[in-house]
């Protein structure tokens, strides 16, 4: 290629494209080498220092002893630190005295805003807004009671609600008529004294109570709270998106009915509960972290 060169004395390859594009042969930049050759180097340094070379199951350990875990450990250790006192104080205190404490409250809805992440918020929407099909919590609406008390116990516990199916009880003429008269009633309505006769027959006030709002049961502390069954004469509805067809599918198969296929599902499992994990028994929140949590869900729901 060398007496075809149409660029004699410059030091390219010979190879020649287009005319005049072409191959030169002259070294790389000092900076460029000198960069070249310092990544080498530093390579060779890291692979010295780190763990870095695969051997059998395990890599080389490095002169300094460096690994992940350690280093997370000491992070985990750093965070436990700075959290250690107010965990501490927490332990000690009931819920209405950290409630009192603002500073120790806002530590306490920190750390339960992430549990809440974790645990709840697939189902009850990351603000406790409720994802379709789930309860509200950042409402007053509470179904088994909004005090400290009943909250812990419904994370601690769980809750499984029931209704009876009545495609089979009643006719079709009766659920249409009771749905009608559910919806007058939630949109503020006085309802009809049919309704409320045809209400009272079909034994619909042994849940929902006379005034079909829930039956109302007083606690030893003076609290009221309902035992689990909806208040029909709000406007809130437990599932969406509410409205005549949706009652009138409640009453046909109710709540938690075994053999119903189209009942409604209404079940939160129980974060208190104690399983066996390889024979040994752990729960999936401890009393501290229930405690945590009942505090931000109660604020979340103004505590009525």
């Amino acid at each position: 290629m060398a007496e075809n060169n149409p660029f004699p004395g410059e030091n390219n390859t010979g190879h020649v494209w287009d005319d005049n594009l072409r191959e030169l042969a002259n070294p790389p930049p000092r900076w460029w080498m000198l960069g070249f050759w310092a990544s080498i180097l530093f390579v060779i340094v890291y692979t010295i220092l780190y763990p870095s070379w695969p051997v059998g199951q395990q890599a080389t350990p490095g002169l300094l002893g460096w690994t992940q875990i350690q280093e997370y450990e000491q992070g985990v250790a750093q965070v436990d630190a700075k959290r250690g006192p107010f965990e501490e104080q927490i332990s000690q205190m009931t819920a209405e005295e950290i409630i009192a404490d603002p500073g120790l409250l806002q530590y306490t809805l920190a750390s339960a805003k992430v549990l809440f992440g974790d645990y709840c918020s697939a189902c009850h929407g990351s603000g406790g807004q409720g994802n379709p099909g789930y309860p509200v919590l950042a409402d007053d609406d509470w179904l088994y009671g909004g005090s400290m008390v009943k909250i812990k116990e419904t994370l601690t516990n769980g809750r499984k609600g029931a209704m009876t199916a009545h495609a089979t009880i009643l006719s079709q003429e009766e659920i249409d008529a009771l749905a009608h008269w559910v919806v007058e009633m939630n949109e503020g309505g006085a309802g009809s004294a049919e309704g409320w006769e045809l209400y009272r027959a079909k034994g619909c006030n042994a849940c929902h109570g006379e005034k079909a709002n829930g039956v109302l049961v007083e606690l030893a502390d003076g609290e009221i709270v309902s035992v689990g069954a909806a208040n029909l004469t709000d406007s809130i509805w437990r599932f969406e998106p509410g409205g005549f067809e949706s009652a009138r599918h409640t009453i046909m198969y109710g709540v938690n009915q075994p053999g119903v296929p189209e009942t409604r599902d209404a079940v939160m499992p129980a974060f208190g509960s104690v399983a066996k994990v390889d024979d040994v028994e752990v729960r999936k929140l401890n009393d501290q972290d229930i405690k945590k949590l009942a505090i931000y869900v109660h604020q979340l729901g103004g505590g009525g």
